[in-house]
Formats: C-alpha cells, structure tokens, sequence
C-alpha cells in the first residue's frame, strides 16, 4: 500500500474526520466502530479498503452478500460484517448464519423469525432495533411510538438487543434527530447508536455515534 492509493486516502480521511469529531465531543475515537457500505460494490474495490485495514463492512440485501461475502471472509480472517438494509423475515435464517450484527429490526414480526433462527442456530449476531425517526412512509424502521412495545418484544424473545438505529430525513439538519435518538437509547438502557452516513457520520459523532455507516465517502460514487 502506498500513500498515493486511492483506497487508503479516502479511509485515512474518513478515520480523521472521525477521530477529530471524537475528541471535540470528549470521546475516544477507538470506541466508534467504521461501518464500509460496500452494497453495489465489486469484490476487487472490497478488497482495496481491506487491503488498507478496514475490517467492518456493511451490506443491505442477503443475496448480494451471500454472492460476495464468503469467500471475502475465507481469504480474510477477522473481518465483521453487518446487516444494514430492510430485512425480509423469510430471510431471517439466511441473515442469522452470514452477518455478524443487523442493523435493521423494526417490526414484532422479524423478531419472532430472528429469535427462531438464532435458537435453531449457533450464531446470536448484534441487533439493533431501527426507529423511523423522522416518521417518513417511504422508510423502514418503527414508529417512535411504537419503540418501547418492540424493544420489550424483541427482549423478551432474547434478541441481542445492542441499541437503536435510524436514518433521518434528507437535506435538513440531522443534529436533532441524532439527539432525539441518543435520548431514546438512554430512556431504555441502550448504550450503542448505529448513525450517520458520508455526508452526517462527523456530526453522528459528536452526538454518540457508536457505529457509522460509510459508503460513498470511502468507495466514491457507486458503479
């Protein structure tokens, strides 16, 4: 690896950018975990970034992953890999065996379907419930209101409950939706905080981002 690799600059930048947001905020940039959105991405531009030392990657559908990820995996112990897009309940056990955390539980329906997989398995993969913070129709995730009545669903089931995720709407503020996240991870005891993305992960941040979700930021735009 040479500094002149394309690779290694974008997450060299991304790691500073985050590790600058980190000590503003009082925190240690070591807790924060970099999350590579590598759905649409070809094995070869993977396999750049963790040629430079990225080790978390994310994916949104179970078929790309399961077409990419193996054999990735294979040639390279130690890599996490997380579910991060809506996740249909008939793939439930296909997501329990491939992912190591999901992002993406927002309904009591999925829980029932993962908590069944897991028993039937031997893998428990991180969960994070998804909160619809900006109650917008087009997106995933549960209702605010309906969060305590999931998260109580989901822990009876004994999911491995982590924290919240959630996405805000596009081209405003997200500062106040990330605090409003933050406020519903303390209200339950919850201490992880999968938020932000290229173009909000510094501000995630410095509000308690535990996971950030990078995609375009360290693979440039997608094919």
């Amino acid at each position: 690896m040479t500094t002149d690799d394309p690779a290694a600059v974008r997450l060299a930048d991304v790691r500073d950018t985050i590790a600058r947001a980190a000590r503003q905020a009082g925190r240690d940039p070591a807790t924060i975990e970099l999350i590579a959105i590598s759905k649409m991405q070809p094995a070869e531009a993977i396999g750049a970034l963790i040629a430079a030392g990225q080790r978390s990657f994310g994916e949104n559908r179970v078929q790309e992953a399961e077409a990419k990820w193996p054999a990735l995996i294979e040639r390279h112990p130690g890599l996490r890999l997380a579910h991060v897009g809506r996740l249909q309940s008939n793939k439930a056990a296909d997501a329990v065996a491939l992912f190591d955390a999901i992002h993406s539980v927002d309904r009591l329906s999925l829980v029932a379907a993962l908590a069944k997989a897991m028993d039937r398995g031997d893998r428990r993969p991180d969960c994070f419930v998804q909160v619809n913070i900006g109650d917008e129709p087009q997106k995933g995730g549960c209702a605010t209101t309906e969060l305590p009545a999931l998260l109580a669903g989901a822990r009876d089931a004994a999911l491995p409950v982590r924290g919240l995720m959630a996405i805000p709407p596009a081209d405003v503020e997200p500062a106040p939706y990330f605090a409003l996240l933050a406020r519903f991870a303390r209200d339950h005891d919850l201490d992880q905080l999968s938020m932000g993305m290229s173009h909000d992960y510094a501000t995630a941040v410095m509000i308690g981002a535990t996971q950030v979700r990078v995609g375009t930021a360290l693979f440039g735009a997608r094919p």
